[in-house]
């Protein structure tokens, strides 16, 4: 083989891959779900899952929340109230004696 022949012979498979590459139409992209619609199905399947509690066991913890938050008051207002009653003693004698 000759010099030349043997250029020729390396040359056509690196001109022929480019060219391949050039000859072959791009890809079509493939659409993506819209982001919003796929989470909004997620959703909706993961709210089937979901088991929801009866009017009964509502009105029961909704009661047992407020009767919390009323016994929390009571304990703050409680508190409260012999802390300032403390603080008018402790002053009260401060005043006595000085």
């Amino acid at each position: 083989m000759s010099e030349q022949e043997k250029r020729d012979n390396t040359a056509t498979p690196k001109e022929s891959v480019s060219s391949d590459k050039k000859a072959k139409a791009p890809k079509k992209k493939e659409k993506k779900p819209n982001r919003v619609l796929r989470w909004l199905k997620d959703l909706k399947g993961e709210l089937k899952k979901v088991t929801w509690p009866s009017l009964k066991d509502t009105v029961k913890n909704v009661g047992v929340v407020i009767v919390c938050v009323i016994l929390v008051g009571i304990f703050i207002w409680a508190f409260d109230y012999l802390a300032r009653a403390v603080i008018q003693a402790l002053f009260a004698l401060f005043e006595f004696l000085g």
